[in-house]
């Protein structure tokens, strides 16, 4: 979905810290803004011009770092299939640099191409940690099942319940205090990227009964 990663990288969902839009600037002509994003939380060593980061679970490419900020650029194409484009000044964000080959899987695979765009329909207590149910785009809805996998908002989630459009995850509560979660009302929007296996299985399966393949 997201032509600013310069090469194909992958994600946890394991969200390492938040950020927070110290600035955002449209550009009226093309259509496309740039977000300048201070992230004190954010280990930079690791991280240079050109390297990848997922903003809010969408895969950005960083253009310029100066000490605990850094700038991407989101095109219109992103803009319009994300929440990205919803995103004002003082916004917080979770942020995740890409997996390196010897990282630990603590989640699962995450491309930060975003499939759609959810919407938060109602935010439980329960005990120490939340119950959102969150409804989702229809299409999306024949690669998500109970205790599989999803990434909303770039956190790796366990999908509790399925009712389709309607599906239910908890929240404990390292996330709620780790992620944007915490802020989480219903009506919000949220980005959503279903299991990649998921996608990999339904393509293998169709080229399995096309006849013509055999």
């Amino acid at each position: 979905m997201n032509g600013n990663c310069l090469i194909y990288v992958m994600f946890s969902g394991i969200i390492y810290t938040t950020g927070t839009l110290t600035q955002v600037i449209s550009f009226s002509k093309r259509g496309d803004k740039r977000l300048v994003i201070f992230a004190e939380g954010l280990d930079f060593k690791d991280l240079k011009i050109g390297s990848s980061i997922a903003v809010d679970g969408v895969c950005l490419t960083i253009l310029k770092i100066q000490d605990s900020t850094f700038w991407v650029d989101v095109s219109l194409h992103t803009l319009s299939c994300t929440t990205l484009g919803t995103l004002q000044k003082e916004h917080v964000v979770n942020l995740e640099p890409p997996l390196r080959l010897n990282d630990f899987l603590s989640g699962h695979l995450v491309t930060g191409h975003v499939d759609g765009i959810g919407q938060v329909v109602t935010v439980k207590r329960k005990g120490r940690s939340k119950e959102i149910c969150i409804q989702i785009p229809k299409v999306l809805c024949r690669y998500v099942s109970p205790k599989g996998s999803i990434c909303v908002n770039g956190v790796s989630l366990t999908v509790n319940t399925v009712a389709p459009p309607i599906l239910t995850v908890n929240l404990i509560s390292h996330t709620l205090a780790h992620t944007t979660f915490k802020f989480c009302q219903v009506g919000g929007s949220v980005n959503i990227e279903v299991d990649i296996l998921a996608r990999y299985i339904e393509n293998w399966m169709a080229f399995k009964n096309d006849s013509s393949h055999s």
